[in-house]
């Protein structure tokens, strides 16, 4: 009985990576019910975490098999009632030289891919637009340089959300970008260690004060794509997100001729230091 409840065990591990894979899919640009994989990739750098995710799965799988199918052969063939007079073998020159050669193929072929989607998350191609995230206590500020305005953006309560927004990721003001633009993402933060994270895109960076860190996205599609701090910053961590959207470049230029006179800089005539004309959302 203790054999078939062991191998019954057995059988329901192997079958688990399986039945993950059939799982329910994620959704485009924010969590799913019930999810299980990422969410659908948006940018070429997310369908390399997706590959990459899928190589290493089959990777480990063909591992834990391996492994399981020795410690089987242990188990029922070298027993003390199948096998009571045990080898005396000490040494095996293939067997050594084949434990040490096999896991140096397996690291390097794990390496290689590793690396080649490192080096691409970090080498910012030339940009068509740059964005600067700055994270604060507990809100994110979004910096147009190119255009001259800065809006800040806060999460959005339950009675101001629209049907169609989701719960905790919802905002009032969106970072709108065109689609197929390599859009530069400079971050920081402003008092404690933030993060800026869209797991669509494949984007996640520390916000850090004093220290202005810079990541990149080309999303593909057009729609909504929502992320949040992943950083422990404070009491209102999980109430601050990110809402990205993603229009052509029609409605790009439109928005943009919109948030110059919405969000563009003005003259202070206080101290004739330029300040951000935006509106200032009510304390969450």
């Amino acid at each position: 009985m203790r054999v078939k409840t062991f191998l019954s065990a057995l059988a329901l591990a192997a079958l688990a990576p399986a039945a993950a894979m059939a799982g329910p899919l994620a959704g485009m640009g924010q969590p799913s019910p019930w999810q299980i994989n990422f969410q659908q990739a948006a940018s070429p750098i997310m369908e390399n975490i997706h590959w990459f995710h899928d190589f290493l799965l089959v990777i480990i799988t063909l591992i834990t098999l391996f492994v399981l199918a020795l410690l089987l052969i242990v188990i029922f063939k070298f027993n003390a009632r199948a096998n009571p007079v045990p080898s005396k073998t000490t040494h095996n020159t293939l067997l050594e030289v084949a434990w040490t050669v096999i896991p140096v193929i397996v690291l390097v072929s794990i390496a290689v891919p590793s690396f080649r989607l490192l080096f691409a998350q970090l080498n910012i191609p030339a940009a068509d637009l740059t964005i600067k995230a700055t994270g604060k206590q507990w809100f994110w500020t979004y910096d147009y340089p190119d255009n001259g305005f800065s809006f800040d953006s806060l999460m959005l309560q339950d009675k101001d959300r629209k049907p169609d927004q989701p719960r905790l990721l919802a905002v009032d003001n969106e970072v709108v970008v065109p689609v197929n633009k390599v859009v530069r993402v400079q971050v920081i933060g402003a008092d404690v260690i933030h993060a800026f994270a869209v797991p669509s895109f494949g984007v996640k960076i520390d916000a850090v004060p004093g220290r202005l860190n810079e990541t990149w996205f080309r999303a593909t599609r057009e729609g909504v794509y929502y992320g949040q701090c992943s950083e422990l910053c404070g009491k209102d961590h999980a109430y601050m997100p990110i809402t990205v959207r993603v229009v052509n470049d029609r409605d790009y230029a439109a928005w943009l001729d919109q948030a110059k006179k919405k969000f563009a800089y003005r003259p202070n005539p206080d101290d004739g230091i330029a300040v951000a004309a935006k509106e200032v959302p009510a304390t969450q």
